[in-house]
Order: structure tokens, then sequence, then C-alpha cells
């Protein structure tokens, strides 16, 4: 780290000039690519000192240039082996020196927390999805070039019925491999990120292990705090409703919205679920609630519509006539 303490591009991502900030973002960009094996006191450190050049930035365009370089542009750029170190490095940051914010700087560090929200959805339940998309395809045409080639080595003019079978067999495999539950260990793993850190349901947990100095890889997961937790469940639906593709139709109850292909919504939401039923605080437990009654889940399927019973018994309703007379 003692090369990157020495670079100037962390200061000039703070810069009014954008010629200067993409250039700045290229350089961390290019440095994190080549530096596969940091750990995350190491990003930790790199961190640290951009948390406070965003700190340090002024002017409203600015602070929005700069958020979207250090999330949108770098992040989906970053090698798999360190990308959910850099995402646990930020969350600790951000829970470590979120009550030091004044209220003059709350608002652009909020916006830069949504873009973090927003960019780890689209590289792990958008991108993963299209991952699986080309790798069905990918495999199906291989399928079916393979199957060709058998075929016209037999030197066979007609296809057999088991050649048929076998044939609509891969297409019907293709079709799953692209609407099948697929494999979300990235997104569980980020999810878990999340359960530790910010939507912990606890603010002190006494079960977690102290930091170790001989392991650079672990350091105690900040919890919250409730300005934190707020925020998040906030945003958390808006975040997922971005990334998400959709099948316009209409459905009795109004307007519906079919999405695309499986979405592992019980994981997305399962964080939220966790503080609607173990947090220790009602506000806390209301709001997450909140999120999970949101109408955009019964539009898109996940949730169905709780109908009120109608009261039969009509004496609320019925005017108070006085006292009656002995």
């Amino acid at each position: 780290m003692t090369d990157l303490q020495k670079t100037p591009f962390v200061k000039e991502l703070a810069s009014s000039d954008r010629r200067t900030r993409d250039k700045a973002t290229e350089s961390l960009t290019l440095f994190l690519r080549s530096k596969t094996d940091l750990t995350l006191l190491d990003l930790l450190k790199l961190w640290k000192g951009l948390f406070f050049c965003f700190y340090h930035s002024d002017r409203p365009l600015t602070q929005q240039a700069l958020a979207r370089n250090l999330s949108y542009t770098l992040v989906p750029t970053l090698p798999r082996a360190t990308l959910h170190r850099f995402l646990r490095a930020f969350w600790i940051t951000i829970g470590r020196d979120f009550h030091s914010l004044d209220r003059l700087r709350l608002d652009k560090y909020l916006y830069l927390i949504r873009c973090y929200v927003g960019v780890a959805f689209e590289i792990f339940l958008k991108g993963n999805k299209r991952e699986q998309q080309q790798s069905a395809h990918t495999n199906g045409a291989s399928k079916k070039r393979k199957r060709e080639q058998q075929v016209a080595a037999a030197g066979k003019k007609k296809r057999s019925k088991a050649d048929k079978e076998d044939e609509s067999r891969d297409e019907v495999d293709g079709e799953e491999g692209q609407d099948g539950e697929g494999d979300w260990a990235e997104l569980e793993s980020y999810i878990t990120i999340i359960e530790e850190g910010p939507l912990c349901p606890l603010n002190f947990d006494t079960d977690q292990p102290p930091a170790d100095e001989k392991n650079p890889n672990y350091v105690p997961m900040p919890h919250g705090p409730d300005g934190l937790r707020y925020h998040l469940l906030d945003i958390w639906i808006d975040e997922i409703e971005k990334v998400l593709e959709f099948e316009e139709g209409e459905a009795q109850d109004g307007f519906s919205r079919k999405v695309k292909g499986q979405v592992p919504m019980d994981l997305l939401l399962r964080p939220v679920e966790k503080l609607r039923k173990d947090s220790p605080f009602k506000p806390v437990r209301i709001r997450a609630a909140e999120t999970l009654n949101d109408d955009r889940l019964v539009q898109w399927g996940f949730k169905t519509r709780e109908v009120e019973e109608e009261d039969d018994d009509d004496d609320s309703e019925q005017e108070w006539g006085g006292f009656a007379d002995d």
C-alpha cells in the first residue's frame, strides 16, 4: 500500500475537472486490476482515502459524477478475486464512519450508498442472469452442432424418431437453463455481507469474533446504525427494480408487471425479513415490514395482496343516541 499512498490519483478523484477525474478513475482501476492479492486491510486503507476524498468533494454535479465513477465505472471492472473484499471494505468503512457525517455532507454519501447497492445488483443479479443465458445458448448450440456432425458421419438422410426426441430434449434443457433457478452463490455471498453489516438486526453482537492481527482478511463488521438501515430499506426495492426485465400484462386486480426469467427474490429480501423478525427496535421492524409490503412485489407476482375482511358488526357506524331515560 506504500505505492498507493504515493500516487496522486486519490486526491485527483475529487477534482472539479472531468478529465482529471476520468484519468484518476482509470488509474485507480488499473491499480486494482493489477493488484489481485490485496488483503481486506489493504482495501480498508484504500477506502479510508477514498472516503475522505469524497468527503472533501464539492458541487453537486462533481459529487454525483465521483459517486458514479467509484461505483458503476469502477466496481464492474474489478477482478472476481477482489470484488467481494472490495465491497466488504466499502461497507465496513461506511458503517464505521457514518456517524461522523454532518448534515451538509450526508446527502452525497446517501447517494454513494445508493450507487453501491445498485451496482451490486447490476453485477450479481442482472449480470449473473445474462451469463446463465449465454451459457445455456452456447451449450445448446454445441449440442446441436455435435448432433449434426454425428448424423452427417453416419450418412443418414432422415433423422430417426430418437434423434428428434433428443433434439427436442436439448431445446427444453436450453430453455430451462435460461429460466431456471441458476447459480446465485456470488449474490448470496454479497447478501451475507449486508446481513453481517448494515442490515444486521443487532447493534452490538457479543458473539462476533474480535479482530485477528494474524488474519489480514478478517475485520469485524460494524452493525447499523439505524440511519443507515432506514436508508437501505428505502432504496432496496427501487434498486432491485432497476435491474429487472419485465413483460407488460393485465391482471384482474389492475396493472401487473411479470418479471422475465427467474429472480431469487426470497434471497434478495432475506436481510429485510431478518430485520422484521429479529430487530429489538420496533421502528426498525415497522420499516422493514413496510418494505416487504411494497405494492411492486405484488405487481411482480412475488407476493399476494392481503384482503382485509369487512366487519359485519355495524354498531360502530350507528350514531350515539345519548343516555336512555330511566
